[in-house]
């Protein structure tokens, strides 16, 4: 499978990734987990730059939820340093790729050097044109869509919601997600992208998220231009016109 191959049908807009199996990794190896997050960090430049080379104007990487602060605290902890540490120091790549940093998640929940750094990659980002690398930080999908309906309730528009409003009061302007991946072998949304996920298309992956690469990322992509995506339509029937009469 070549890029060539790929570019000459239609790509999906958004694909988003559920990076499991970091844990696993390491633990096969022998290797504490904080070992398979560093290798896991890997595995999502490549991917990314993977996506930039075909043009796909979104990414979302789950990258720490908000059910994720139960786990042991040394590993949390680390995380977080991860987070803080390769978010500006990775600018040159963000730079050699057109590559956009975006973010969604409770942004007030995480620590105060976490938030500043997330902020500054957005802000040195914000003039990139190529691939939005979404990062979904302290992010869950149940709590984002509370967090839009008390915004919602706060303007007074609870009375007359539309899905546009909804959507327009989550946490960044995002389209729908077309392609869903997720690694690891599990086949499970995990509170992940609920509300742009209604249409999207799944592909569950039994690679362990450091052992995934470009080759994998384009099999799945392949996939995806293979499903027959009908978003809830007849094929070939007439979709309904704006004034016509219906019985």
């Amino acid at each position: 499978m070549t890029k060539d191959d790929l570019t000459a049908l239609p790509l999906p807009e958004h694909v988003a990734i559920i990076m499991d199996g970091n844990g696993r990794w390491a633990q096969n190896r022998g290797l504490p987990r904080t070992a398979g997050h560093k290798e896991g960090l890997s595995a999502a430049k490549r991917i990314v730059s993977a996506a930039a080379s075909l043009g796909i104007k979104y990414v979302t990487l789950y990258t720490f939820s908000t059910e994720n602060w139960k786990r042991a605290q040394e590993e949390v902890g680390y995380l977080m340093t991860l987070i803080k540490r390769h978010l500006r120091a990775e600018f040159d790549f963000y730079k050699k790729n057109g590559i956009r940093i975006e973010h969604i998640g409770d942004l007030s929940g995480l620590p105060s050097d976490v938030q500043e750094e997330i902020i500054k990659a957005k802000e040195d980002t914000a003039h990139f044109t190529g691939t939005t690398c979404v990062l979904a930080i302290n992010y869950g999908a149940r709590d984002e869509l509370v967090r839009a309906v008390k915004t919602l309730a706060k303007e007074g528009k609870a009375e007359n919601l539309t899905e546009t409003m909804v959507s327009e009061a989550l946490d960044a302007h995002l389209p729908d997600v077309d392609l869903l991946i997720r690694t690891g072998g599990e086949q499970r949304l995990s509170n992940f992208l609920l509300w742009q996920s209604a249409y999207a298309e799944f592909v569950f992956n039994d690679t362990l998220w450091p052992d995934y690469n470009e080759e994998a990322f384009f099999k799945d992509i392949a996939l995806f231009q293979k499903r027959n995506r009908r978003f809830g339509a007849v094929p070939g029937q007439k979709a309904p016109q704006e004034g016509d009469v219906t019985q």
